[in-house]
């Protein structure tokens, strides 16, 4: 719809009172798939400023709030957003859910389905920094094998630290079954980096 140009004409705090307005955080999931595939449509694309906050409003609480698998309408409005604003999306939301130590296997799951299937390489590649800038846990491992489940070559300095914070996490993990499937993924995929 035309009026959706308004987005791109909006302050960030307008666009977060326009958002709150709307009722966007709670609008059922089929109108939430409408209205990302209306944004995948909008012409010029929202600045960044723009699609993080929309990430925020339209998602965040959704998936924080997961004690189930997503519904089909929320993974094809995730999917939606992702193929077009997967940089905001990645920093917004999937920092928070990495970063929120009481949440769930729901939310780990949700993160390694986008990693496995929605994000883009360089994406990919952002996802696996964030993991490596906080301690890593059982919770996170998942996230990384998924990562490596992709099969991009990763960037040689990305590569490097993913190897070092394994290397000196080990004992942490000495009885860890997905840290010893991380490691021999790594192994198998990087053989000739890894030494």
């Amino acid at each position: 719809p035309p009026e959706l140009h308004i987005l791109n004409n909006c302050s960030p705090r307008q666009l977060e009172g326009l958002c709150s307005f709307l009722q966007l955080s709670v609008c059922p999931e089929p109108l939430l798939v409408c209205f990302c595939g209306w944004l995948l449509a909008l012409s010029p694309s929202l600045s960044y400023t723009s699609a993080a906050i929309l990430a925020e409003q339209l998602f965040l609480r959704r998936v924080l709030s997961l004690t189930q698998p997503p519904s089909r309408h929320l993974m094809a409005a995730l999917a939606a957003f992702c193929s077009k604003y997967s940089q905001p999306f990645c920093h917004v939301l999937v920092a928070a859910v990495l970063q929120e130590p009481g949440k769930g296997a729901e939310q780990t799951k949700l993160v390694c389905e986008l990693v496995e299937e929605c994000l883009e390489p360089h994406c990919v590649h952002l996802v696996l920094s964030q993991v490596l800038e906080m301690p890593l846990s059982e919770k996170l491992l998942p996230v990384v094998q998924a990562v490596l489940g992709r099969q991009e070559l990763l960037p040689p300095e990305l590569l490097d630290l993913l190897v070092l914070t394994l290397c000196q996490q080990a004992p942490a993990f000495a009885a860890s079954l997905d840290y010893a499937k991380l490691v021999t993924a790594i192994l198998t995929v990087y053989q000739h980096q890894v030494s």
